[in-house]
């Protein structure tokens, strides 16, 4: 048994003094300040710090092959580098290989989750649908994989047309599940890579160039027609443009169950990134954005058109990214920053913009855990949760650096920024794994976590 004691507990409704109790990994009570427990309890000391569910991380893509580069971690990597940076789950995607059934790419991906230094859950992945694809997905929803990512890009590989869209938004509807899609019309991408080739700028220092907002907005634009159709939900992913964001608050206004995901990057950086010494190691896709995009994306954590933060976590290096720099279309897309996404969204907003400590944790914790069925499992300091806490000192100054970092890459598109704000103490089921900045416990413990059928009654379909 375990107290935390002398803390500000955060929940997305309210925050305030408060101890927590955990026993067997479960909170199992909330208690005024300074009550009496069982006096053998272990206390941990949470005096002026915020005391907050564990992160859950909605988009990470771990050991990830796309073409012919593959992702450099491992789960154990992963989530040791998430928990640093005060995350306990992680979502991963089981992205089928050309030629494999997503049934087949699940069944693998999931089967390393115990490798994990914290749990994990699985989005699954169509890319054409056969007379064999209902029946995989029912049988994924038995085994809690319910989200299914979809792309309307990268056509060859992961590019799925609109009828094998529409198909898995029916079939996932009637599960308890949602489709989860990554929005860029293809025509007007190829459309535009080819015109940057044409002209000497394909490379990328001319990244933002080859992949428009257009094709963003064109695509969501589409899909939400599909959806309404259908009637079905839908979460976009690292939606990068203010433009794509109230797409799909609107379609919400007009009843659509449907999220908006930002990812920490697109909040944060801007396409000023590609006229460094390393543009190639800040392409990823959507392409970062013009610094008054990245401000008008950002203001809508304020207004609650953003449902969810995550972090597109891909762990290439620089020397991966370097093979074509010369040419995008030949690139790995992605950057890390499953470490990162929190403290630089926690610095910037928190307490650089305002943005409550509750909000912060609705956005980073508890709205990832309800899209994904994870709810109250995950994302909560209630009793019955999982006793996966980050305890935050938020005046800690700290310096984003690869040196004081623990990805499995050589970089992080945030060298040399200083931060405040920072997970000191982590807990992941009731056991402490980070301390002090340091890792006091690298037991593999993650366990696959199944996802209920998705739930969105009440003021969270908004």
């Amino acid at each position: 048994m375990k107290v935390v004691r002398g803390g500000t507990l955060v929940e997305p409704h309210w925050a305030g003094p408060a101890d927590l109790l955990i026993d067997d990994g479960k909170i199992v009570a909330v208690l005024s300040p300074g009550s009496e427990v069982d006096e053998a309890a272990e206390t941990i000391d949470a005096t002026g710090k915020l005391v907050m569910p564990g992160g859950v991380d909605p988009h990470c893509h771990v050991g990830f092959t796309s073409g012919e580069f593959t992702s450099l971690d491992s789960y154990l990597e992963c989530t040791t580098a998430a928990v640093f940076g005060g995350t306990t789950t992680i979502v991963d995607f089981a992205i089928p290989r050309p030629g494999q059934e997503p049934l087949d790419a699940a069944e693998k991906q999931r089967a390393k989750a115990e490798e994990g230094v914290c749990d994990s859950a699985l989005h699954a992945c169509v890319v054409d649908w056969n007379d064999t694809t209902a029946d995989q997905l029912a049988t994924m929803a038995d085994a809690g994989i319910r989200t299914v990512k979809m792309f309307t890009t990268y056509a060859g590989e992961t590019m799925a047309n609109e009828h094998t869209i529409l198909n898995t938004m029916q079939t996932t509807r009637d599960l308890g599940g949602m489709v989860i899609i990554h929005c860029e019309s293809d025509a007007i991408v190829t459309d535009a890579q080819n015109f940057a080739a044409a002209s000497d700028g394909v490379d990328a220092a001319h990244m933002s160039q080859t992949r428009p907002e257009l094709a963003e907005t064109a695509s969501v634009a589409a899909v939400l027609a599909i959806a309404e159709s259908q009637q079905a939900p839908v979460y976009f992913v690292h939606q990068s443009s203010s433009a794509a964001v109230e797409l799909v608050a609107d379609a919400r206004k007009r009843g659509l169950v449907a999220f908006t995901e930002a990812v920490a990057h697109h909040l944060i950086l801007d396409d000023s990134a590609y006229e460094g010494e390393h543009p190639e190691r800040f392409v990823c896709c959507p392409p970062l954005r013009a610094a008054d995009v990245v401000e008008e994306l950002g203001q809508h954590l304020f207004t609650g058109h953003i449902t969810t933060i995550g972090s597109d976590h891909c762990c290439y290096d620089t020397a991966q990214k370097q093979v074509h720099s010369h040419d995008v279309r030949h690139m790995p897309n992605g950057l890390p920053g499953v470490e990162t996404r929190l403290p630089v969204i926690f610095s910037t907003f928190v307490n650089g913009h305002g943005l409550t400590p509750s909000r912060f944790v609705e956005l980073t914790s508890t709205n990832p855990a309800r899209t994904n069925g994870l709810y109250p499992r995950k994302g909560s300091l209630m009793p019955g949760a999982d006793a996966d806490i980050a305890i935050w000192d938020p005046d800690l100054e700290w310096t984003a650096g690869t040196d004081t970092l623990h990805m499995a890459t050589d970089y992080t598109p945030y060298e040399g920024i200083p931060l405040r704000g920072k997970p000191v103490t982590v807990l992941v089921r009731g056991d402490i794994v980070v301390d002090g900045g340091a890792l006091v416990d690298a037991t593999p413990r993650g366990r696959h976590v199944e996802a209920a059928p998705l739930d969105f009654s009440g003021a969270f379909s908004m």
